[in-house]
């Protein structure tokens, strides 16, 4: 982090040089998850990762990010991993299962592990709100990736 003057916030640091980053993406709505994906990683390259140190791995759908993610913390080859996938909400309590079990899934992995994990599972009313929030969110989850992980660095 740089320092800050009085008032403002310090900036957070984004050089993504020598990071590893791992990205699991969920399959389910698919159209979406890739323009999540997509987001990401063209951010994760642009702050300076090289593709070659941007895993990329599928699974079917949000519930299973997490076995993923833990798969790859355990590796210990990622400086932070990044959790893609899209919730739309339905008419049945499914929605509210899948998206607090994939995201309280998400944060235990990252403080067990002590890893960063961007989450970047959409939970959306509709596809409109999906398709409003997926290369945002795609970067987004790219930025606090290398922040976090430039951050744990820093704080180690």
């Amino acid at each position: 982090m740089q320092g800050s003057k009085q008032g403002q916030a310090p900036q957070a640091s984004l050089n993504g040089q020598d990071l590893r980053i791992g990205i699991v993406q969920a399959r389910f709505n698919p159209d979406i998850t890739c323009r999540l994906a997509d987001a990401c990683q063209a951010e994760l390259q642009r702050l300076g990762v090289a593709e070659k140190h941007i895993r990329l791995v599928t699974v079917p759908g949000a519930l299973e990010v997490a076995l993923a993610l833990n798969a790859l913390a355990e590796s210990e080859d990622y400086d932070a991993l990044v959790a893609l996938g899209c919730i739309i909400r339905g008419e049945t309590y499914h929605f509210e299962l899948v998206a607090n079990e994939s995201g309280a899934a998400v944060t235990r992995l990252s403080l067990d592990h002590q890893i960063p994990i961007a989450n970047a599972i959409l939970t959306v009313e509709n596809e409109a709100q999906a398709w409003a929030r997926a290369e945002d969110k795609g970067r987004d989850a790219a930025r606090v990736a290398v922040e976090m992980a430039n951050l744990m660095e820093e704080l180690q």
